[in-house]
This record gives structure tokens, C-alpha cells and sequence, in this order.
């Protein structure tokens, strides 16, 4: 028994929405997925698309996915990987499939010269912190993640946020 990586492909939006969902459930954030197969599809198979997805396979069965896309380090003058989401299926934990996916999108970046390789994690998600800095992850604790969404974005867009 062994994992297989793969790029996904059209076909599979279907099984990358359903992982999206699983996700989501994982980090008790169901109510927040708006994503349908044809978004998927859409933002991963345009003709020049800025979002990529791995699918993890265990003996030929969906086991988890990576999905990630290009950043860039204005101080290293290179682009980076951002790894949006990861996620294995709880049936297919602890054979090494995150630590297979994590790995083909490191040798990427070794492969391309890319300056970094980062993700986010939440804070309670004790279990995958402790994966992350088991790889050599570093946990950057003094930076925070910063987001605008729904009504604060379309007011800074409008009129500089102003309230």
C-alpha cells in the first residue's frame, strides 16, 4: 500500500469540493464553505490559473489534497508557495500522506528556486502544529493573519473604509 500525488484535473471538482467540505467540518467551519463545483473548476482549470490543488491517493482511493498557489517575497525578489488548504482524510491518517504532499510542494520550490513555502494553521489545531514543527515548520507566532470579507471589504473598496 503507498500514496500516489497527482496534479487534479477537471474531472475531479466534484471530489476537491467534497475535501473542501470535509475540511471545513474538520475545522468546524461548514457554514463558511460558498464554493460549488463550478467555482472549483473554474479557479482551477481557467486557461492561466493562479490556484492549484494535489490530490493524495492511497491504493487508487481519494485520501486528501493540497491546494496552493504562488506568492511572492518582495524582500527575496522570488516567488513563494502558499499552501491555502491541506487535508487528509481521517480514515487515511497516519500513513504519511500529508507529509507526501507537503514534501512534492517543497521539491517544487527547491526545484524553481522559490524563496518560501507557507501555510496557516489555527491556533487550537494542537495535532497539526506539532506535525508542522516535527517537518521543521516554523510556527511564526509573531505575525498574524489579516482579512477583509463580506461587508468591510466592499466598504474600503466604496470609500476607504470609513465608517
Amino acid at each position: 500500500m503507498s500514496v500516489t500525488i497527482r496534479p487534479a484535473q477537471r474531472s475531479d471538482s466534484a471530489l476537491i469540493l467534497s475535501l473542501v467540505r470535509e475540511l471545513a467540518e474538520y475545522e468546524r467551519r461548514e457554514s463558511e464553505v460558498e464554493a460549488d463545483e463550478s467555482r472549483i473548476a473554474e479557479a482551477l482549470f481557467a486557461p492561466d490559473p493562479k490556484l492549484f490543488c494535489d490530490l493524495a491517493e492511497w491504493d487508487g482511493e481519494p485520501a486528501g489534497f493540497a491546494v496552493w498557489f504562488l506568492s511572492f517575497s518582495t524582500f527575496r525578489g522570488r516567488h513563494g508557495i502558499y499552501l491555502e488548504d491541506v487535508f487528509v482524510r481521517p480514515a487515511f491518517r497516519g500513513r504519511g500522506i500529508g507529509r507526501a504532499l507537503l514534501a512534492r510542494l517543497a521539491r517544487r520550490c527547491v526545484e524553481r528556486h522559490y524563496a518560501r513555502f507557507e501555510w496557516a494553521v489555527l491556533e487550537w489545531n494542537a495535532p497539526s502544529i506539532a506535525f508542522y514543527r516535527a517537518i521543521g515548520a516554523q510556527v511564526m507566532d509573531e505575525w498574524k493573519i489579516c482579512r477583509l470579507s463580506g461587508a468591510a471589504l466592499v466598504r474600503l473598496a466604496e470609500n476607504g473604509a470609513q465608517p
